[in-house]
C-alpha cells in the first residue's frame, strides 16, 4: 500500500496522531531495522499522546480560566 493511501486512511478513521508522526516513525524503524509490531507500537503511542493532548487542550478550553493580568 502507498504512503498516500495508508495517510489518507489515517485521516478517514482520525487518527490523526498517526498521521502526523507516520514518516518519522517509518523513517526511523526502517533505518534501525524495527520489527513491524515495533513500528505499529510507535505509532499508537503517537496516537495516545495526540488524543491527550487534544483532551487537555479541550478541557482548558472548558475550563474559562480567567486571563492572567500582567
Amino acid at each position: 500500500m502507498e504512503r498516500t493511501q495508508v495517510l489518507e486512511l489515517m485521516g478517514t478513521l482520525k487518527l490523526y496522531g498517526m498521521r502526523g508522526a507516520y514518516d518519522e516513525v517509518m523513517a526511523t524503524g526502517i533505518k534501525r531495522q524495527h520489527e513491524p509490531p515495533k513500528i505499529v507500537g510507535d505509532l499508537l503511542s503517537a496516537e495516545i499522546a495526540e488524543k491527550q493532548a487534544r483532551s487537555i487542550k479541550y478541557q482548558l478550553t472548558v475550563a474559562k480560566l480567567p486571563i492572567a493580568k500582567d
